[in-house]
């Protein structure tokens, strides 16, 4: 099983950035997905959830309205679409398959004043 995220780096607040998770080595088209964040010193919290069907997705509070989970089932792949960032957006992301405890390396997501 691989999960691997990319598409993290340094923005500007008020920037965007879209996280890719690409996975293989289980069914990626069965299985809820989600995006998770840790920053320095805080707990790991989930930031968007998408259910299997793609038809049902939840968002943290501090990042809806700003924040977009979708689904590729036929390339196995999960995005994050982060606009409007905010200092506080500053973490390492991580997709997972939560059910299956499956998670990604994480990729870095850094925004500048």
């Amino acid at each position: 099983v691989q999960l691997v995220e990319s598409g993290g780096g340094l923005v500007q607040a008020g920037g965007s950035l879209r996280l890719s998770c690409a996975t293989s080595g289980f069914v990626f088209s069965l299985n809820a997905m989600a995006w998770y964040r840790q920053a320095p010193g805080k707990m790991r919290e989930q930031v968007a959830a998408i259910r299997s069907s793609g038809k049902g997705t939840a968002y943290a509070d501090s990042v809806k309205g700003r924040f977009t989970i979708s689904r590729d089932d036929g390339k196995s792949t999960l995005y994050l679409q982060m606009n409007n960032l905010k200092l506080e957006d500053t973490a390492m992301y991580y997709c997972a398959a939560p059910l299956m405890d499956y998670w990604g390396q994480g990729t870095q997501v850094t925004v500048s004043s």
